[in-house]
């Protein structure tokens, strides 16, 4: 498949088509909470640190990798201040303010059908 150009849409369903590998990237716990933390705190930076604080459970490397590919897609901008050492901050672009309020329903719907899927898979176990 050709990928998609700009103003037309992708195919989920062709195994070819880039859309799969930009939902593996935007449906990971980490992108869907940096794009929260990120969010909420719009029109701000926040640096590097701060989210990782904001983020429990998020090693440095994982964080970071989540961020480089958020940038690589445009979802992030990233800013270096050039102190020793240097000062890191990120800010959500228009492209990932506009994935907020998807991520945000997706979950509020973990959340609340958590202890369903708890049970159903207790049920379900071998």
């Amino acid at each position: 498949m050709t990928p998609p150009t700009a103003g037309t849409r992708g195919d989920l369903f062709d195994p070819d088509c880039p859309t799969r590998r930009l939902l593996d990237r935007i449906g990971t716990k980490w992108t869907s909470m940096a794009v929260k933390v990120l969010a909420e705190a719009d029109p701000h930076e926040i640096r590097f640190a701060e989210l990782r604080r904001r983020m429990p459970g998020v090693s440095q490397k994982m964080l970071s990798t989540t961020l480089q590919g958020m940038v690589l897609d445009g979802l992030v901008a990233r800013r270096v201040e050039p102190t020793v050492p240097p000062r890191v901050h990120y800010r959500l672009t228009g492209l990932g303010l506009s994935l907020e309020e998807p991520l945000a329903v997706v979950r509020a719907w973990a959340e609340e059908h958590m202890a369903e899927i708890d049970r159903a898979r207790e049920r379900g176990r071998v």
